[in-house]
This record gives C-alpha cells, sequence and structure tokens, in this order.
C-alpha cells in the first residue's frame, strides 16, 4: 500500500512540472512577448469614425469633396514633418554606403599580399575589405556555413556585393590629407564631380551616385492575380536620395532666392525646417530606408521581432489626423478663422492678399511651430503640403471602401498632397481640401511625414 501511494504522489509530481496540455486547444504560444512601442518623435492617432469631406456646400471641390462617413484603425504619426535634419540621415547612410561598396570592391581588386608569405595584408584600402564570415570557427552557424557552401555569400548574392557584407567598423576618411593611398583616392575621387565642374579648388560631391535601391512586394497586385510566382510581384526601385535644391530657383522665376537656394538643405541655420525638393518616389523610398533602420537595430540585438513598415499615410488617415479630434471643423485648430483671438496667425501660409512674413515666416518654418492640434501634431495645415500614398481621382470618395479608404493606382501619376504650404492661400489650410501634384514633382512647398501601423486592430 505504501508503494502504491509512493507511486502516485511521484506521477502527481511529475504532471505538475511537465505541460499543462489536457488535449484542449490551447493556441500557439509565441516566444516573444509583444510591447507596442511608440517610435521616436512619433503620436498615436487613435482609431475611429469621422465625416471626411465639406460638411458645408463648397463651391471649389464639387464632386471631389462631397462629405461621406469614414472609419480608421490606429496608427502612428510623425509629429512634424520630416526635417532637414533627419532626411540628411538618409542622405548620408546612403553616401557612406555607396562609398564603403565601392572601396570593398576595389580592395577586392586589389588584393594585398605580402610578397615573401602570400598571406593578404591588412593595411590602406584593404581595411575596407568585405567582412567574410569565418566558417572554420566554433562561432559559426549552420546556417552561415551553408550559404558560403552553396551560394557563395549569406545575403542577397544578386547584388553588387554578391551577399557580403560591408566593414562599417573602420571609419571613412574624408579629409584629403588622410587618404591612405591612391586606391583609396581613386575611389574617393570618384565620389566627387570631375574638376572641370568645380571653381575655387573645391571638390563638389556628385549627388547623381546617392541611389538608394530597395525591393518591396506588391501585395495588392498579388492578392488580386490570379496567374503569376511570388516573383513576378517583387518590385525593384533605384531612387535618387538627394533633394532637389533649385526647387527655390525653378518655382519662382524673376525672384531673388539664391542665397535660401544654397543654404536650406546643408546648412545647420535650416537643420529643423521641413525638407523639400523631394518627390513622391523619394518620399517612399525613406518610408522603406526608416524602417531597415530600425529593424536592422533590433536584429543587432537579436531582438526576433520586426517592427510594421513606416509609410506615408493613406489620404483618410491624413485627414483624421488633421482633425486632431475636431469633426466638422474647417481647421485642425477648429476654426473657421486662421488667427486667434488676439489677432495672431496660427499657420503659416500666404494672408492678406500676399504679405507672406506678416505671419512670422517669408518662406518655411521650424517644424515644431505654432500650436499642435488636438492629436499632438504640428504644421498639419500650412508650411508644406505634404504628400500621402492615395491616388488622386475626382471620384474616389464615391468608390473607395468605408474602412480605411485608400485609392492606389500605380498607372495614376497624380498623387494626392494635403495641408497648404506657406505659399498657399487659405483655402487650401483646410482639413478637407483636396489638391494633388505629379509623383515626380520636385516642389519648395512640399514635403511629407510618416506613419506606422498599430499592431492590433482594438480602439
Amino acid at each position: 500500500m505504501r508503494k502504491l501511494t509512493l507511486y502516485i504522489v511521484l506521477v502527481l509530481v511529475v504532471c505538475s512540472c511537465g505541460s499543462n496540455d489536457r488535449g484542449e486547444v490551447v493556441g500557439a504560444k509565441s516566444s516573444t512577448k509583444w510591447f507596442t512601442e511608440k517610435p521616436f518623435g512619433m503620436v498615436l492617432v487613435p482609431g475611429g469614425s469621422f465625416t471626411m469631406g465639406n460638411s458645408d456646400e463648397d463651391p471649389f471641390g464639387g464632386i471631389g469633396t462631397s462629405a461621406r462617413t469614414i472609419t480608421v484603425g490606429k496608427y502612428f504619426m510623425d509629429e512634424s514633418e520630416i526635417t532637414n535634419s533627419e532626411y540628411k540621415e538618409y542622405v548620408q547612410w546612403v553616401r557612406d554606403s555607396i562609398v564603403r561598396t565601392e572601396l570593398a570592391l576595389m580592395a577586392d581588386e586589389m588584393r594585398y599580399l605580402d610578397a615573401s608569405t602570400g598571406n593578404s595584408v591588412d593595411e590602406g584600402i584593404a581595411r575596407y575589405a568585405f567582412v567574410e564570415p569565418d566558417t572554420t570557427t566554433e562561432d559559426a552557424t549552420v546556417y552561415e556555413k551553408y550559404m558560403i557552401e552553396n551560394y557563395g555569400g549569406i545575403n542577397n548574392v544578386n547584388s553588387i556585393t554578391e551577399g557580403r557584407s560591408l566593414n562599417w567598423r573602420e571609419p571613412i576618411l574624408w579629409g584629403k590629407q588622410d587618404y591612405p593611398d591612391a586606391a583609396y583616392a581613386e575611389v574617393m575621387d570618384s565620389m566627387y564631380l570631375p574638376l572641370e565642374d568645380t571653381f575655387e579648388g573645391k571638390r563638389i560631391l556628385k549627388v547623381k551616385k546617392l541611389v538608394y535601391t530597395y525591393s518591396w512586394f506588391d501585395k495588392a497586385a498579388a492578392a488580386q492575380s490570379k496567374v503569376g510566382t511570388r516573383k513576378d510581384f517583387i518590385q525593384t526601385e533605384d531612387v535618387s536620395v538627394y533633394p532637389d535644391t533649385t526647387v527655390w530657383v525653378k518655382d519662382f522665376s524673376y525672384s531673388y532666392n539664391d542665397p535660401i537656394h544654397e543654404n536650406y538643405f546643408w546648412h545647420q541655420a535650416y537643420e529643423e525646417y521641413p525638407v523639400v525638393g523631394v518627390n513622391w518616389y523619394q518620399a517612399k523610398a525613406f518610408c522603406n530606408w526608416k524602417t531597415k533602420k530600425k529593424n536592422d537595430y533590433l536584429a543587432s540585438r537579436k531582438h526576433p521581432i520586426k517592427v510594421p513598415n513606416f509609410r506615408l499615410p493613406t489620404e483618410a488617415e491624413w485627414e483624421y489626423a488633421a482633425r486632431g479630434g475636431l469633426d466638422n471643423a474647417t481647421y485642425p485648430w477648429g476654426g473657421p478663422y486662421t488667427t486667434s483671438d488676439r489677432g495672431c496667425f496660427l499657420a503659416n501660409f500666404k494672408p492678406v492678399r500676399g504679405n507672406y512674413a506678416i505671419d512670422g515666416a517669408l518662406y518655411t518654418v521650424e517644424a515644431y511651430s505654432y500650436n499642435a492640434n488636438g492629436y499632438g501634431l504640428y504644421n498639419m495645415s500650412g508650411n508644406v503640403s505634404e504628400w500621402t500614398n492615395t491616388s488622386y481621382n475626382a471620384g474616389s470618395y464615391q468608390v473607395g471602401s468605408s474602412i480605411n479608404a485608400n485609392v492606389v493606382d500605380r498607372e495614376n501619376k497624380r498623387k494626392v498632397i494635403r495641408g497648404g504650404s506657406w505659399k498657399d492661400i487659405a483655402y487650401f489650410l483646410q482639413v478637407s481640401t483636396r489638391d494633388y501634384e505629379y509623383a515626380d514633382s520636385l516642389k519648395s512647398y512640399i514635403g511629407f511625414r510618416t506613419v506606422q501601423d498599430f499592431s492590433g486592430l482594438a480602439n
């Protein structure tokens, strides 16, 4: 009897220490828990329903802005337009990636070897050679060994780097007096305009070389198509990243804008001003890089989860956010006036028949100027108009869904811009006013901000 009692006790102990599974469906459990983290510089826009379009008669908009009820989900949105400083970080990353790639390729070509031993020499440009994983050590994973053996690289073997990793540990030497050897000087020389295009001894960066290449999967096209394989819907984009600084001259004939043309993007004085001279394709490429930057950081920390993609807002998301919780309002601050009860202007636009400076700014202003709206968003009206991810169609309000409405038409090059700018009259500052520009347009009055989906549907 004592043996039987002891046996029962042991069985209970074993069962209690093991799985709790009693044959019931309890769901597959993730190895890590997900906690939604608010991205830096963004605010959470609560999902909900609102009246999209003009609630009052609009003699200009007509059919294009007829009111309807739209519901959107939660999402994060940048507090302000993307600034010169933020965009410059992207440009510099692309620049450094290209320089490191060309240095590594040149190092490959030079193949520095010690004449006496035949071993490679770690000096000069050789310091920037590709980082080759050592598959002979105990630290090498089975995956790395397999990829090297079968594909010759771990990453994209079809790229110019053939799947090899760049060396980001070695600092780039920009000072001409610091170049370690002639091969290094040759690579750096290729990054600048030829001597005949320079003056006063100043070498100017060849900005046309700054191209960001990325791929994305066209989920919408794949879902609607009945033929084709996955590779048929993978799109690759090559996008020039440098903003067009000449827009300040092109947009305004017979106007002296030379100083702002020369200084607006690169000078420290304008770092917190919104970036302009960026087209729709460039804005989307920035969103891809912003996602990559965050996910690369998470991967370096051995974090198994990726963040949702950063992207441009849809037209519906933009208008919902701009209203700041004030349904049927004329402006982000309510309205119907563009000044406060003390006569202070509430946005940067073109008031009083062209007295540009009366609102406190001749052109753009810092991205965090004026008061934020009810959701904590700055300059949703005025300063610069903003690209959205929506294709412009005068009748899109009638055909779009009532849930997360968006019209995407890759053949339609007209893209919706919202918010009005420093050069627009007050009508274009209204949260319901629609406008558009062609996707390849580069203007001194168009910028953008990004959004990120909130993971989870509950509001």
